[in-house]
């Protein structure tokens, strides 16, 4: 696990109206701040990635369908530094992934429809806050094609 990279189980809430689908709050031990909320749909087989943030923390939680979320510590003082973490989120594993600045991450739609990615950040966008990185021609030790074992 990447240093300062929280993986929460969250809760839903079902009857037969359909369901509630827990997030973040205010009161929550791992919430830093609220900047801006954003939805992100991908495409099943569809790399969006990679990027990192220079001072923003990430919240995520996919609300349909499924993502393969890979994080790659980029922080030279971390004590994961250059490590990698693959995690798979959505439907079937309803789950926050807070994701501290300075940690790379991209992820692909996973599945047969369309994931819709929230993200509930800690600063509003800013495009000189972001750096973005080619998916497939970078130095990050990372293949993003599907692994046969």
């Amino acid at each position: 696990m990447i240093d300062g990279v929280i993986v929460k189980e969250l809760k839903q809430i079902s009857d037969e109206r359909g369901k509630i689908m827990h997030m973040l709050r205010c009161d929550d031990k791992h919430f830093e701040k609220f900047g801006e909320i954003y939805f992100s749909v991908v495409y099943p087989g569809v790399v969006k990635g990679w990027h990192v943030h220079k001072k923003m923390t990430l919240n995520y939680a996919v609300v349909s369908g499924a993502i393969k979320l890979a994080l790659y510590d980029s922080r030279p003082k971390s004590p994961t530094y250059k490590e990698i973490q693959e995690i798979f989120i959505g439907e079937d594993n309803y789950c926050l992934v807070r994701i501290p600045a300075g940690v790379t991450n991209g992820f692909k739609g996973i599945g047969t429809k369309p994931a819709i990615v929230a993200n509930c950040a800690t600063l509003p966008h800013d495009p000189q806050e972001i750096v973005r990185i080619d998916p497939f021609e970078n130095d990050i030790p990372y293949n993003w094609e599907i692994k046969h074992k």
